[in-house]
Parts: C-alpha cells; structure tokens; sequence
C-alpha cells in the first residue's frame, strides 16, 4: 500500500496566528487597558456590559472581544454584518436562549462591521441586549454618532481605539519573530532597528498590516534569513495611509485642512493636503472645497483667492494628476497667507435667519420691474432713483428694503486686506445717507 500522505495543515495568516490569547499578550490601546481603565476592570472583575468597539482597522477590536468572551466565560457568537442579517440574529437568540435555561450561560454576540447594518437591523436585536439575552458588542471604523441607532447607543458603552503607537507595533513584530509556535521564529529571521522603523511606518498603526508585510517578508528572504530594506520598501510601495472616502478619516482631515488655511498655517496646510491625496481622495473634490474656502474664510479680504481657486480647479482638469495637484497646492498656500475675512459669510448667515423670522415681505413700488404698460400703470418703477443720474452715482437717502422692515446691516468688513477699503468707502456712503435725512 502507498505510504499515507501527511495531513495537511491548513493556511491560517500570521495575523489570525498571532492574535493575543491574553491580556499580557495584547500591546497598545493602553487608554483603555492600563491600570484602573475601563476595559482592564472588565478583565480584572469578569463583569460584562454591551459596547461598541470604535477604531481603525487593525487596532484589536475583534480580538479584544474574543479576550473579554473567554475571560467572562460566556459564550461567543461571532458575525459580520457585511454577511449577516435579521435571520442570523434571530438564530444567535435562540442559542443564547437555549444556553442561558439549559447551561446557565450568558452569551456574547460579536458583531464586526456593525455599521453595516441599516437601522430595522439595528433594531432587531434591541430587545435582546435591552433584556440581557445577549451581550452586544459591536466593532466598527465608522463614527457611531453617524452610523447607529440612538436606542443602541443608549444601550451599549462606546470605547475608542486608537491607531496602534509605534512601540506596540514593534513589540508585535518581535513577538511574531520570536514565537516559533505561531509565528515565525522557526525561520530565524533579522531584522534591523533601522527596518524595523521602516516597516512600522509602512504599518501606519494597522497591526494587521504589519504582520501580513513581515509574513510576505518571510518568504522573501534569502538564505541568510535577513529581512532587507529593499524587501520592505517593495511591500511598502503600494501602502496606503488611513484614509476613508465616507467616513471619519475623509471628514477629520479635509476639516484639518480648512481650518488650517483659516489659521494661516500653510505647512499644516500643505501636510493635510497632502495626506488627504496620498490616502486616495479624489483632488477634485478638494478643489470644491478650496473654493468654498475661498468664500467663507477669506471673502473681499482677497478676492484673488476665489480666482485662483478657479484656476486652480481647472488647471487640474487639464493636466490631470499628479501634474494638477501643485496648481491645488498653490491655491492651499495662497490662501492660507492672504488675509481673512468671514464678514460675507456671516452676513450671508445673518440675512437667512431674517428671512426664515420675516417672511417673504413684498418688494417695494419704486424697485419692482416695469416692462409692461400696465405694470407702470399700476405703478411698479415709480419713484425710482436711477443711480447713475446721481452724484457720484450714489442716491443718497434711498431704501431698499421692504417698507415693513427696517433698514440692517449684515455685512461688517473686517480691517484687514481690501475689506479696510470696502469699510471705508461703505462709511462714506452711510454718512451721506444721514447727512439726505438731515437735509
């Protein structure tokens, strides 16, 4: 008979090998795990309560989970809302059930991605935390505030994850080097101080990340079992930084660069331009957003801006990327240094509000249109000042506002750029306007 072939073993990745299997094997995340922090009492006491895992990818929030479902000796029922749905739930409360009147265990339903779910989800699983059938916690990179119902929210305590520092990220490696059941020691790799900075650069705080380029890297490496920088630079070619075209990341650094330009900072404006189209974004959608800068922050200060936004935008259409981006840039720079103004913006504000409190009041005889016979007839036009018959083309004295309101003032040039002129000259006009009432 043929000799039995050996028994495969089948591929798990070093990042699924890797996982913690406790508490002393979990690095980062020490805001929540360190002494006298929220989670670390979880573990300490044994006491569960439902919560929703907010964080980037690759920060430990499935395997915090596992940990806390082992520790707290409850069941663990592990789902991905991008797979799953209402008869899946249903399907875990009946197992809760069974186990809690059968077994005298609680049970823990995990479930990744949960922003995912649209709300009637959501809801269908409510009664169940509400009533304690089942433990939720809920793993997601999206903002919860945004993402899920306000009923589960009541019912579940939201913890951050932060991106992974760069000290957890080598401890990681060492261990994954080191263990030579899980992970890779039996191969007896190197790794430099020098590499080993590069590729938690590469990891940019994703431990997941890390350990697939250091499993990859394995492969790669020569008989001498060094892991090289030319290994690492290749793997680290295409890596992309954190970066979410609808969420959090996208809303958090066009936010960044906004108010970077607002506070005249053009390095920090440069940078979070930068991360944003080195993540993926799209640099049109950036140049609508200069453009609005452009307006709200800067305004009559430097009407240039909005120009040269405009510019800007259509030079990118022309040329392109990666060409394109430094005419975006030139307008990011200008417009952080040009001097700023918000007064249109406020005074566009002001007038929406006296809208929405006034009504639509009729607009005054002497400035409606009067094309027609009968609109003169009916007296439209009448009265009206043509302003260039006028003295210095200003009618002194007129009112162009509906005869139910008083006159206002929304717009208040601030005294910088050319917003000190256009106060100047509006000071002067508001003076002969006074001096027509007096006469």
């Amino acid at each position: 008979m043929p000799e039995q072939a050996e028994k495969r073993i089948p591929f798990r990745p070093l990042a699924d090998r890797m996982r913690p299997r406790s508490i002393d094997e979990f690095h980062g995340q020490l805001h929540l795990l360190g002494d006298n922090k929220p989670l670390a009492s979880l573990f300490a006491g044994k006491s569960l309560h439902s919560m929703i895992l907010w964080g980037p990818p690759g920060t430990g929030k499935t395997t915090l989970a596992r940990m806390l479902a082992e520790q707290c000796e409850v069941d663990f029922v592990a789902l991905s809302a991008v797979m799953a749905g209402v008869k899946d739930i249903r399907q875990a409360v009946e197992q809760a059930r069974f186990q809690r009147d059968n077994a005298n265990r609680d049970t823990l339903l995990f479930l990744d991605e949960v922003h995912r779910f649209n709300k009637s989800q959501q809801d269908a699983f409510l009664p169940f935390v509400e009533d304690g059938t089942l433990i939720f916690i809920g793993a997601t990179t999206e903002n919860p505030s945004f993402e899920l119902n306000n009923a589960l929210l009541s019912r579940a305590r939201t913890y951050v994850l932060k991106p992974l520092d760069d000290e957890a990220l080598l401890a990681i490696a060492r261990d994954a080097l080191k263990d030579s059941e899980r992970g890779l020691g039996k191969q007896k790799l190197s790794l430099s101080e020098d590499i080993a900075g590069l590729l938690v650069r590469a990891a940019d705080g994703d431990a997941r990340r890390l350990l697939t380029m250091l499993e990859i890297s394995a492969d790669l490496v020569g008989a001498n079992g060094v892991i090289s920088e030319e290994i690492i630079r290749e793997l680290a070619t295409d890596s992309i930084r954190r970066f979410d075209k609808r969420g959090d990341e996208f809303y958090d650094q066009i936010s960044a660069l906004h108010k970077s330009v607002r506070g005249s900072d053009p390095d920090a404006a440069l940078y979070w331009l930068v991360r944003m189209l080195d993540g993926g974004c799209d640099p049109l959608y950036v140049a609508r957003r200069v453009l609005r800068m452009a307006s709200e922050d800067i305004g009559n200060a430097d009407p240039r801006a909005l120009t040269l936004a405009l510019q800007a935008w259509d030079v990118y259409q022309r040329l392109g990327s990666p060409e394109g981006e430094l005419a975006i840039a030139q307008a990011v720079v200008y417009m952080a240094c040009a001097a700023k103004s918000n007064a249109v913006y406020r005074a566009f504000k002001g007038v929406q509000k006296e809208i929405a409190r006034g009504g639509s009041l009729p607009v005054p005889m002497h400035l409606r249109n009067s094309p027609t016979r009968l609109m003169k007839e009916l007296g439209h036009g009448e009265g009206y000042r043509y302003s260039h018959d006028e003295t210095d083309a200003f009618a002194a004295g007129e009112n162009y506002f509906p005869e139910e309101m008083q006159p206002q003032r929304y717009y208040h040039p601030v005294p910088r750029g050319l917003e000190i002129r256009i106060g100047e000259k509006l000071a002067d006009l508001r003076r002969k306007n006074r001096d027509q009432k007096d006469c």
